[in-house]
């Protein structure tokens, strides 16, 4: 079965971490978004995908020269222009010639929802569409999604104000389509999902919708980020954080070769290189690939990606620092903080929610 995958957005919410890198290519605990997102496809007998590609699109070609990730045969369809979600879909699936019911995905959602009895539900209703339903506390910024007793949805809402939101129940960017679908998208302009092709669907009493409870994170913004690393850790989507990874303590999982020799309060998470120096406290965070926490140092709640570096006293809490960063001695680095790919904060400095570039 085909899927398209949407990666072609350039993650403005993410920045500085997105200014060189899709925010699809970002890790979580050491696997890249994009292959979480596939794997979970192949776990429902997903076996081909579509790349729906824009910003950055070389870093995914480069990153898949063969043409597969998590198991998926990749097929990249690059967009001359950004063409919204609609235009996307159809840009993506008619390049790689989807003629059948096919699955369409944001790459930047992580799920643990069931996929096949979605595409069933979608089958047995003979649906022309049919979007994944997730429960949320606060619908309003997202497409809300009514349906009647059979599950045809009745209104597609899109970001209503939270008191006048019809239902808690959202959008949450797994659909099952016909190709009949691709024939409703105008060509040659941009042409939104939610605002346009799905109202006339719905119009139309060809649009259906299935709630789903498992697992869901949009990744969009820092916060989302690093709560999708803290998900894997605690295991709230019952798996090891990382393939290959093992339990040094109850508390902290290690891929490789880490040095652990000052104190970690678990769960947390060190990628082979990555040192804890005698006296430094890690708690609850994640360290990549020769990450390094010096000594005197504290980093809590925090992600550290590949080659980062935290000097001796310093503090880091609720960020994140990209590949390479630096964090100067007896630095404070408070929630929610971004530090860009190479950036350095210099000795003494407090950095209090800012967005560093490198």
């Amino acid at each position: 079965m085909n899927a398209v995958v949407l990666v072609g957005g350039e993650g403005t919410r993410l920045r500085p971490l997105t200014l060189s890198t899709p925010k699809q290519m970002l890790p979580i605990v050491e696997v890249p978004m994009i292959e979480r997102v596939l794997g979970q496809l192949a776990r429902h007998g997903i076996d081909q995908a579509v790349l729906s590609l824009g910003y950055l699109p070389d870093a995914f070609l480069d990153a898949y020269p063969d043409g597969v990730a998590a198991g998926v045969r990749l097929t990249y369809a690059v967009e001359p222009e950004p063409m919204d979600t609609a235009g996307a879909v159809k840009f993506a699936a008619e390049h790689a010639g989807v003629d059948s019911t096919f699955v369409v995905v944001n790459g930047d959602v992580l799920t643990d929802m069931n996929v096949s009895a979605l595409v069933d539900f979608h089958r047995r209703r003979g649906a022309e569409g049919t979007i994944a339903l997730h429960p949320v506390a606060d619908p309003s910024a997202f497409g809300v999604v009514p349906t009647d007793d059979e599950g045809q949805v009745t209104a597609f809402v899109e970001k209503p104000p939270r008191d006048q939101a019809p239902t808690n129940q959202i959008n949450a960017g797994t659909y099952v389509l016909e190709p009949s679908f691709l024939q409703r998208v105008p060509s040659g302009r941009r042409v939104s999902i939610e605002r346009e092709t799905f109202p006339a669907m719905v119009r139309e009493h060809t649009l259906f919708a299935l709630a789903d409870e498992a697992y869901w994170l949009d990744t969009g913004t820092p916060a989302d980020y690093l709560q999708a690393h803290f998900d894997l850790l605690e295991g709230k989507r019952g798996e090891p954080p990382t393939p290959g990874a093992r339990r040094l303590t109850d508390d902290l999982w290690a891929l490789g070769s880490p040095e652990v020799l000052g104190r970690t309060v678990g769960p947390c998470f060190m990628a082979d290189g990555s040192v804890v120096a005698d006296g430094a406290t890690v708690e609850r965070s994640v360290l990549g690939p020769g990450a390094m926490v010096e000594r005197g140092a504290t980093v809590k709640d925090s992600v550290l990606l590949a080659g980062s570096r935290v000097a001796a006293d310093a503090t880091v809490s609720g960020s994140v620092l990209g590949p390479r960063a630096t964090v100067g001695m007896r630095c404070d680095v408070r929630p929610v903080s971004v530090l860009g790919e190479g950036a350095v904060v210099a000795s003494g400095t407090d950095v209090d929610g800012e967005r560093i570039p490198g």
